[in-house]
């Protein structure tokens, strides 16, 4: 498994900033799969932030500029909450990517019967 970018469980400086987007632009750089994992288990003390959302999205858009995009592993309800209440959509570690069947999942469909 890809180590992942830490996301510090403080407010970050700006050039923490420049710093974790440098980090993800040159995993980008480095791998195959086009796909940095970010690791937000534990952002910040108490519940996540704006500053929280506007690193995740410039992390996000530094990644599709390198012809990538981020993964959050271990997001707290919270902050996927605060998330979709700000509309910024993110793939999840261990989740079905969207427009994917689930592995293992068939459907089936009798002869003659409409599709549902």
């Amino acid at each position: 498994m890809t180590p992942a970018v830490l996301v510090p469980d403080r407010p970050v400086t700006r050039d923490e900033v420049a710093r974790l987007c440098d980090e993800v632009r040159l995993r980008l750089a480095a791998g195959r799969a086009g796909v940095v994992p970010v690791r937000v288990e534990s952002v910040g003390p108490g519940p996540p932030g704006l500053a929280t959302v506007e690193l995740l999205a410039r992390l996000e858009l530094t990644a599709r500029r390198a012809g990538g995009r981020i993964r959050l592993r271990g997001p707290a309800p919270g902050l996927r909450a605060l998330l979709d209440l700000v509309g910024l959509r993110f793939e999840v570690e261990g989740q079905v990517e969207e427009r994917e069947p689930a592995l293992g999942v068939q459907e089936e469909v009798e002869p003659g019967e409409p599709a549902v």
